[in-house]
């Protein structure tokens, strides 16, 4: 990076700063990094071993435990679309980056001080059995305190992270995208470093030596980070906000809604019966194509009486008359919702390992040697390391291998077929869990003990597909936002693939309340809930979320993959600037 830091010159100028202020290039971005690095560090420290913390330190029941665990983490996902918002409508990248990482700075520190003070958590218990001391509400009040300043802190993080960093790069020049497409190998790479750190290292501090010191280490990670980002202030390019693509949509809608009684002819394109600013304009701005499809939107583009336009041709009121192009961008959002929704049905079965898997690691045989114990949230490294596998040998001999072959030019697998190949394996990872479980519960009511005698080593399959079905199905998606929309919509397709784990965790967190309510009908044994897998059947839920997933491959199947058109299968693989701000964020599932 020493030779990347000599053309910190070369950066790019921005139009809303003044001239003599240094901007830009790699000067800026080394501390950009250096954020990003510790932030990571510390945010992937929490999220890896939290549902543990809840079992063991304020002594949450499994089901409770989970749900706590979905709804924030579904929280931490859905907030980016208003952080998203915020940044590109008010305050701008810096600053929704630097009041995140204060929030998330004091919702770190306050579960610091839930580990640090005893009073602030419920007596330890001596078994895990019923009798153990439950949260008073004050306790809880302050865990999820915590909890809730980590949300605010993501919302403005992960949407604005490494869209900040590709502000820093003029990317209408080669050596811009140059630049920009190094830039991300270093992001990744320390991404990683940090992932591994935080579910080793850490995670080991926080489970087998002292929570409160596992804990202090990502908060003062978050403070370093923040100190790191502030000493580069002056080398910062900072883009003024323009407006927000959110604001767009709910303006169509409006104004649709307002015209429904206007009879649309959506298949003229002349710029008298429709309000088009860039017919006949010089704009080199990437815009989304004039279709004919979801003609009803075109009423919020259509000019039903002249004097919707003032003097200068323009609306006189956004919210009645908008632009073709904003109509095209609505469009676009809809037209993907059906495929949308069969990634969204794939992460409710890939989230499954982050909760109910870890229990199941707590009530297995984890050690190794006589005084090695494994934590738990290890078993969190397994679906990268299946990832990142899977990712070598595709790119490093199928794809050779088909191009070879002429199976056909890209040698690449087709986005339908990503999509089908997830769906069928997060079916098959629920399958396995459900073996699996049915296995380890047997040997511990067997043997007698809370814990089966069977190695963890066990869980590996199960966790391995999880990582598959982000592989297959996770990154499809985000390769269909990405490809489907403009550069102008990048972030806000970053916030919509937040959003699709968002919604999968909330829907698991019913799905997993109705599982307990239907299932003790009539008497009958729950098959979720207290602290003891074995008086459980979790087995059978993760059957019944394989049976959604066999419904979504049929749903897939002879619906949903008829909006994938030819056309997202030739810009996945057609050549384009060099762009990682949304791929990016849709690491660290």
């Amino acid at each position: 990076m020493e030779h990347a830091a000599h053309s910190s010159s070369e950066g790019l100028e921005s139009q809303s700063l003044p001239q003599k202020r240094p901007v830009g290039g790699w000067r800026a971005v080394r501390y950009i990094l250096g954020n990003e690095t510790f932030e990571k560090l510390a945010s992937m420290s929490l999220i890896a071993n939290l549902v543990v913390y809840l079992h063991t330190k304020y002594n949450l029941d499994n089901v409770v435990s989970a749900n706590v665990f979905n709804i924030w983490s579904g929280s931490c996902n859905i907030a980016p679309l208003f952080g998203a918002f915020l940044a590109d409508k008010y305050l701008g990248k810096f600053n929704t980056l630097l009041f995140s990482s204060i929030a998330s700075l004091l919702g770190m520190g306050t579960l610091t001080l839930t580990a640090g003070i005893h009073k602030l958590t419920p007596s330890a218990c001596i078994a895990q059995t019923a009798e153990c001391q439950q949260p008073s509400t004050w306790q809880i009040a302050i865990l999820y305190l915590g909890l809730a300043l980590l949300v605010v802190g993501s919302g403005g993080l992960r949407p604005c992270n490494i869209a900040f960093g590709a502000d820093q790069f003029d990317t209408t020049t080669e050596k811009g995208r140059a630049q920009l497409d190094s830039f991300c190998n270093w992001w990744y790479l320390l991404f990683t470093l940090a992932l591994l750190i935080a579910l080793t290292i850490v995670v080991y501090i926080q489970t087998n030596v002292s929570w409160i010191l596992g804990f202090a280490v990502p908060t003062g990670c978050f403070a370093l980070s923040i100190i790191i980002f502030l000493l580069g202030t002056r080398f910062y390019v900072r883009v003024k906000p323009e407006g927000s693509i959110f604001s767009d949509i709910i303006k169509v809608l409006v104004a649709t809604c307002r015209k429904c009684g206007s009879k649309s002819n959506a298949g003229e394109t002349s710029g008298q019966s429709y309000y088009d600013p860039l017919v006949g304009s010089e704009s080199e701005r990437e815009t989304v194509p004039r279709t004919n499809k979801l003609k009803f939107f075109d009423k919020a583009a259509m000019i039903v009486d002249p004097s919707e336009l003032d003097i200068q041709g323009k609306p006189k009121n956004s919210w009645k008359l908008c632009s073709v192009q904003q109509v095209e961008q609505l469009k676009s959002v809809v037209r993907i919702l059906p495929v949308w929704i069969t990634g969204i049905v794939c992460f409710i079965a890939m989230q499954q390992m982050s909760s109910f898997g870890i229990f199941q690691a707590i009530q297995m045989n984890k050690s190794i040697g006589p005084k090695f114990q494994i934590p738990p949230a290890w078993m969190g490294l397994t679906p990268m390391i299946a990832l990142s596998i899977w990712i070598i040998i595709y790119e490093s001999i199928y794809v050779p291998q088909m191009q070879k072959r002429g199976k056909n030019e890209t040698g690449r697998l087709t986005m339908e077929q990503r999509f089908k190949i997830g769906i069928v394996i997060s079916v098959l990872c629920m399958v396995v869990a459900g073996l699996t479980e049915m296995k380890r519960r047997d040997s511990a009511l067997a043997h007698g003990t809370l814990e089966s005698p069977i190695t963890v080593a066990l869980l590996v399959p199960q966790f391995a597909l999880s990582g598959l079905v982000e592989a297959f199905a996770a990154i499809a998606l985000m390769e269909l936002l990405t490809t489907q929309w403009p550069q102008s919509m990048r972030t806000f397709a970053g916030a919509v693939f937040f959003l699709s784990l968002s919604i999968a965790s909330y829907l698991t967190t019913i799905l997993i309340n109705v599982v307990k309510k239907l299932s003790g009908l009539n008497g009958n044994s729950s098959w979720l809930g207290g602290n003891d897998l074995n008086k459980n059947r979790l087995d059978y839920y993760y059957y019944t979320i394989a049976a959604f997933g066999v419904l979504n491959f049929v749903y897939f199947h002879f619906f949903a993959r008829h909006y994938l058109s030819d056309d997202d299968d030739v810009a996945q693989h057609s050549e384009k600037p060099s762009d990682c701000v949304s791929s990016g964020n849709g690491k660290g599932l």
